[in-house]
Formats: structure tokens, C-alpha cells, sequence
């Protein structure tokens, strides 16, 4: 389609003007662009984000970086492994370090509830006999310059460490899927708005507060699935074209603020005068059976969904 593109290269500023500057083998580009879309992704959580206690031994890895290792370059991070976090990235690890020859002793659950998928529950951790220690968390790492052993406890309902609980598994590898995190740096020092959610605010046509730059991606909100991100690029697509040729409508916006159960809402503004559907995406706060989503104006009930 005769898009330019360019390989190994790195946006190093945006600018609420739609500037951007980017290096690559040829040095220091810059470009005026007429819409720009922010789809950077996310990054993963690390040990330092949860501060796990004791020592900082070698052998403690993020899933994302167990993955890039093993899939990229082919090297295994650890023959008895556990697992922090029930997030789908763990829990696919789980099983691809089992096929590989690995031990895999158990995957932790901070929630009494896992963050993963059911199906990858199904097939990652029950088909290989994997325990799923729900409510219970790694509450020391042992070891000097090679992880040695990890403790492990259970906790209560205010998620703090149960004494007389601890169990010593003996690892050669901690894995964290501890959660992650919409990467939005660029966009904010540019002055976009940032959402609860750390993703930026955008509005219905998946537009930031800077004009002219859009965002989509799970560096605008975490997605479970593939097909999602690619569906929402396509709308981010269509609408930076409106955009350039000048017939995406503006005007009034209607704030959209997520309820008591909802984690957060995605678009966080909608224009006034929108025609159409609205694709709105939430995240829940604790899984829920039986419920009705409900869509309010000024305390009256627009629509109910029962999920």
C-alpha cells in the first residue's frame, strides 16, 4: 500500500503539535505528521513493583522475559520453577516450561481468584497436574547469588500474610505475572491526559486530549485477547483519516465515569452529538455471576445488560 516504514527505529518525543521525533541506523528523524496513533503496548510489572522480601538472587524473571528467552534464543530460565500470578502470560508458561522439560511446582494467586483466562486454567495448569494455590503469595525469596527456595503463605481477606501459613518450595526460578501496565510515557510528557487505568483519556472516536493523536492497543487499556486489538486499531484507523480530512465531529462531550464494581471505562468521554453504537470496554473489579451491566444518564437507566 505504499506506507513507509521504519525498521529499528525509536520514537524519542511527541509533541502535542503532532511532531515526532524518531532514531534509527540513519540518525534523527523528524516528522509532521496529521494524525498520529500511540500504540506502544504495555510492559510488565516486575519484583520491584511488589517489593517481595528478602534477597535479589539471580533466577527471578517476569513471564514476558522467561518467554523472550526461551521463544527467541531458545535458552530455559530454570528447571524447578514457580510461578507468581494467575495472568494468562503465566499461566501459558506454565504449561510451555512444563513441555520444555521443566518442573513447574505451582502457580500463586495473591486474589482468591484467578486473573487468567478459564480456558488456559483448563489447559495450562489441570491437564498437567500444575496446583493453582489461590489467596497465597511468595513471601520471601531465598538465595545469594542464585535463587535458592521461595516461601510461600497464604492470606487473609485484607491480602496480608497469615502466620504459621509459610511453606518452603525448593526453585531454581521465580516467574512474576504480577500484572501489567499501558506504556503512555511519550503521550504524557506530549501533556495527554492519562485515565485511572494509566492508559491515556480518550473520547468515542478513540481520540486523546491531543488533537489529532489516537490511541488503541493495550497501550490504551490491557486486552485479553488478540482479536480485540486488532479490531480497535482498525477504528483508530478509520477515524485519524476523518481526522486528517477534516470530518470527524467534535463538539460537546459527555464525561463516561465507571460505577462501584467497574475498575475503569473505556472511552472516558463521548461526543453529544455521536450517531451510532458505542463500543465501551470495562474491566470488573472481582468476577461476577448473574449481574446486569447498567448504562445511566443523570440517574436514569439508558440501557441493561444481564451477564
Amino acid at each position: 500500500m505504499n506506507i513507509d516504514v521504519a525498521y529499528e527505529a525509536k520514537v524519542i518525543h511527541l509533541s502535542k503539535d503532532r511532531i515526532v521525533k524518531y532514531v534509527d541506523r540513519e540518525g534523527l528523524h523528524i516528522v509532521q505528521c496529521g494524525a498520529i496513533i500511540v500504540s506502544s503496548g504495555c510492559y510488565e510489572r516486575s519484583a520491584g513493583s511488589i517489593g517481595i522480601p528478602g534477597s535479589r538472587p539471580s533466577g527471578v524473571y517476569t513471564a514476558g522475559q522467561a518467554q523472550a528467552f526461551l521463544n527467541e534464543s531458545g535458552y530455559i530460565v530454570g528447571k524447578k520453577v514457580f510461578i507468581l500470578g494467575s495472568g494468562d502470560i503465566g499461566l501459558i508458561m506454565a504449561r510451555r516450561m512444563t513441555l520444555e522439560g521443566a518442573k513447574v511446582l505451582g502457580v500463586a494467586e495473591l486474589m482468591p481468584y484467578s486473573n487468567g483466562l478459564n480456558r488456559n486454567i483448563v489447559q495450562c495448569l489441570n491437564d498437567f497436574d500444575i496446583p493453582l494455590y489461590l489467596s497465597h503469595t511468595v513471601t520471601k525469596i531465598i538465595g545469594d547469588a542464585n535463587i535458592k527456595a521461595i516461601e510461600l503463605s497464604q492470606v487473609d481477606e485484607r491480602l496480608a500474610p497469615i502466620p504459621g501459613t509459610e511453606k518452603i518450595f525448593d526453585v531454581d526460578c521465580l516467574l512474576l505475572s504480577v500484572g501489567l501496565v499501558p506504556d503512555n510515557q511519550l503521550l504524557s510528557e506530549a501533556g495527554g491526559k492519562i485515565a485511572p487505568n494509566r492508559g491515556p483519556l480518550v473520547d468515542d472516536s478513540l481520540m486523546t486530549s491531543i488533537p489529532g493523536v489516537f490511541s488503541c492497543g493495550n497501550s490504551l487499556h490491557v486486552h485479553d485477547l488478540v482479536d480485540y486489538v486488532v479490531k480497535e486499531a482498525r477504528d483508530a484507523a478509520k477515524n485519524a483519516v476523518l481526522f486528517i480530512n477534516g470530518k470527524l465531529d467534535k463538539g460537546e462531550y459527555l464525561p463516561v465515569r465507571a460505577g462501584e464494581l467497574v475498575g475503569y471505562v473505556v472511552p472516558g468521554l463521548v461526543r453529544a452529538k455521536r450517531k451510532g453504537p458505542i463500543d465501551f470496554k470495562f474491566r470488573v473489579r472481582k468476577p461476577l455471576r448473574d449481574v446486569y451491566a447498567t448504562y445511566c444518564q443523570n440517574g436514569k437507566i439508558m440501557k441493561r445488560i444481564f451477564k
